[in-house]
């Protein structure tokens, strides 16, 4: 096994992550028909803290760290997407322009922590950037300049979680979410009384549903709890730029259920796209192996 390539167990780990991932930004256009974004965002990180944090010891990490993390992740990343799918771009693109995360995770690895990117990675990535450019040179209708500007900002703050996750280390990864997020929710929901209103938020949750509750569930348990405590497990263990572009994936996802469940166009240059992001992909993914085994060959 090298250093450039997961084991098997750890690969189907990242899979599960990025299909949960995924098949969520449909449970957040569900979600955002109940609750305004902000408000919804705040609730998703309420109960990633609540009541966990009072079961879960505080991990081995300084307060910045966690700072740090909880805004990028909580504002950052989902105050902004939520913002955006409300009406500026559709599910399946939003879940397909936020992957710019893996160009933005590589590019702070490198400032910071001096990583070097393999040739075969930059192949890869460049790959899958020509599927987001030929995707965003179609997009006509499904998304406007202020929603992808939006989710570049979300892509921003979800590589800014991945650098801060990193420089924590191995720590228990599900102690590490749940104390960060208590530095999510309170910006939230600041953001949310001064741009939304009480009346609005008081109304959506008082007038939510079964169905509403169950999105705020899912984006809480399964999105943030399970989501990116194995993602943060990965990035402590392995390069980000072996793990950081598995999440490309996410779009995959993210198109196919959106077709299935909302019934968002799947024409046929979004496939050409997903094309284009799935090489990219597989050659992050299956070079190292060739390469090793190539070298056994030769030895």
């Amino acid at each position: 096994m090298t250093r450039d390539s997961l084991p098997p167990l750890h690969l189907l780990l990242a899979l599960a992550v990025v299909a949960v991932w995924g098949t969520n930004f449909v449970v957040i256009k569900w979600g955002l028909g109940a609750f305004p974004p902000l408000t919804f965002a705040a609730l998703r990180f309420t109960f990633a803290v609540l009541p966990a944090v009072f079961f879960l010891k505080r991990p081995k990490v300084g307060w910045r760290n966690l700072i740090l993390y909880g805004l990028a992740i909580g504002t950052g990343q989902f105050g902004l997407l939520y913002i955006a799918m409300t009406s500026l771009i559709s599910p399946g693109l939003a879940s397909l322009v936020v992957q710019v995360q893996a160009f933005f995770t590589i590019g702070l690895a490198m400032l910071i922590a001096g990583e070097r990117v393999k040739g075969f990675q930059v192949a890869a990535l460049a790959l899958a950037a020509a599927g987001l450019a030929w995707l965003m040179a179609h997009a006509n209708a499904d998304a406007t300049p202020l929603g992808v500007v939006l989710v570049l900002g979300a892509a921003l703050g979800w590589a800014i979680g991945n650098t801060a996750t990193r420089a924590a280390g191995p720590v228990n990864m599900l102690s590490y979410v749940v104390w960060a997020s208590i530095f999510s929710a309170p910006p939230l929901f600041v953001l949310a009384l001064a741009v939304e209103g009480w009346p609005a938020m008081s109304h959506a949750v008082t007038h939510a549903g079964p169905a509403a509750w169950a999105c705020v569930l899912w984006q809480s348990v399964g999105n943030t709890i399970f989501g990116y405590t194995a993602w943060g497990w990965l990035l402590a263990r392995h390069p980000a730029a072996t793990v950081a572009p598995l999440a490309l994936m996410v779009p995959v996802f993210g198109m196919g259920a959106s077709a299935l469940l909302l019934g968002e166009p799947l024409a046929a240059w979004k496939l050409v796209a997903a094309a284009l992001v799935l090489s990219g992909l597989a050659i992050n993914t299956l070079w190292p192996r060739f390469a090793a085994r190539r070298a056994v060959g030769a030895a």
